[in-house]
């Protein structure tokens, strides 16, 4: 049978027309105008616009992290600009009724449906494209063949687009992640910026440019609701969602990438043994593991876990921590690695929110500290374990120089004030600097800031939240800074 006789060319294009109601009306529909824009979006723009590098944009990122929003935010943005509105088009490649057609064909479609000789000086916007069996072959040969045209392409399946991208679009994509939200975000997009005020804190010795808050009790209570909440965008904003995270949060993020997306692009026969293994690390967020322990406990073959780890990090839903010791030096054989989720909220989807009492408030708030730094490319941040005397040592954050080799920075995630007052007790974090002589590191509390010496490690205390939050805001920097160079 020939699917394309079958609909229409006529319902293709009032598909398109429902898609582009600014062909007409001259402005992106009246549900995106409203949304607040992720402040990643200043970052993504340029992008859009850079019509000079014959490239296209590939947006990638988790389900419903905002990526369709952005897209129509930049839509908008164009056409306030005074791009002419039928020269932008957008096509979720997800919809059945553009089934068995090729990025040509559908662009074939759209100039027809505007009337238009050429694609020149047009913006065209791909939704969902990894929908499109060997998209990124398809998307090379556009870039080619209109290089007075610029691409913008989203996808959720991480996997297949990072994979895809680096292989076949050499030269002719740039990738821009998007990630779940940041504290940073979360507070931005709430309007709860009067909760944060610019100061300085002292770090080794210099004074450097710091958020702090003048209500750890209120900042404290947004925090943990970006625990059970903060995410997602949609969540953020609505209460109904939050009412029941199972269901939303679950059932679309969770299951469409564990049930339909992993499977189809791995070809995965055992979804419900994916499913279950993933419930396993959401639950155990922040533990330590063994390729041992978890074919113990889960049944599952040492190579399908291997696997496993392998698609879930790639999907964006958990990233795997490699162990170091206390010297900073790598194990020859990896037993043993951490396993965080990428956004803590994902936990209470499947589970149930945690309150700041709970036994697991630990190790969400280290996941949560963990999932910001993930906004950052190309950062080798691992965890410190050894033997030490008959107990063990253990540091939670260490980033390594990829050309030296060697650890640049520590960092211990608390949720407790009891360093503060007895900073004596780090023994770990106190051993490890020693070794690697740093003289200064830094240490998460509940609501505690200040500067304890001991012996010539100089320990800056700051309330977890507050660490969070000003990760957010460097790495926004940093982004920015990257992209004007």
């Amino acid at each position: 049978m020939d699917f394309n006789s079958v609909i229409p060319t006529s319902k293709r294009i009032e598909r398109l027309q429902y898609e582009n109601p600014w062909w007409v009306s001259g402005q992106v529909q009246e549900l995106y105008q409203n949304m607040s824009k992720r402040l990643y979006f200043d970052v993504f723009y340029p992008f859009v616009k850079e019509t000079e590098i014959k490239r296209a944009v590939v947006l990638m990122g988790p389900r419903r992290v905002g990526k369709t929003v952005m897209m129509f935010h930049a839509i908008q943005e164009l056409i306030a600009e005074n791009i002419s509105p039928q020269k932008i088009f957008f096509i979720g490649i997800d919809n059945p009724i553009y089934m068995h057609l090729g990025l040509e064909d559908i662009l074939q479609l759209v100039k027809k449906a505007v009337n238009l000789d050429n694609l020149e000086g047009c913006f065209v916007f791909f939704d969902e494209i990894q929908y499109l069996k060997d998209w990124e072959r398809h998307l090379k040969v556009l870039v080619d063949t209109y290089p007075k045209t610029k691409f913008i392409v989203s996808g959720s399946a991480a996997a297949a687009l990072r994979l895809q991208s680096s292989e076949s679009g050499a030269g002719r994509f740039t990738d821009f992640m998007l990630p779940p939200l940041t504290f940073h975000e979360y507070i931005h997009l709430k309007g709860l910026h009067h909760l944060v005020q610019s100061k300085s804190i002292f770090y080794n010795g210099k004074e450097i440019p710091f958020f702090t808050t003048h209500d750890n009790k209120a900042l404290n209570k947004e925090f943990f609701h970006y625990l059970n909440f903060g995410g997602y965008p949609e969540v953020v904003l609505s209460e109904k969602i939050q009412s029941d995270m199972g269901r939303y949060v679950k059932s679309d993020i969770v299951d469409k990438v564990l049930l339909r997306d992993l499977p189809s692009l791995y070809g995965i026969k055992d979804v419900q043994e994916l499913n279950s293994f993933f419930s396993y690390l959401a639950y155990n967020t922040g533990n330590e593991f063994s390729f041992e322990r978890l074919a113990k406990d889960s049944g599952i073959l040492k190579d399908t876990i291997r696997k496993y780890l392998e698609y879930l990090e790639a999907a964006f839903l958990i990233k795997v921590i490699h162990k170091i010791d206390d010297n900073a030096k790598k194990f020859k054989r990896i037993t043993t690695f951490k396993v965080y989720l990428t956004n803590p909220s994902l936990r209470t989807a499947l589970f149930s929110p945690i309150q700041e009492t709970d036994t697991e408030t630990g190790n969400m708030v280290e996941t949560a500290i963990f999932s910001q730094w993930m906004h950052r490319e190309n950062l080798d941040l691992k965890y410190a374990r050894w033997k030490m005397g008959r107990s063990e040592g253990e540091v939670d954050i260490v980033l390594i120089d990829t050309k030296l080799f060697k650890p640049q920075w520590c960092v211990e995630i608390k949720w407790s004030n009891r360093y503060f007052e007895k900073p004596q007790e780090l023994k770990s974090l106190l051993h490890f600097c020693e070794q690697n002589n740093f003289k200064a590191s830094l240490v998460t509390t509940m609501d505690q800031a200040g500067n304890k010496t001991i012996g010539n490690l100089n320990i800056t205390f700051v309330p977890a939240a507050i660490y969070a939050y000003n990760i957010g805001v460097v790495t926004l920097v940093q982004k920015n800074t990257w992209m004007n160079e």
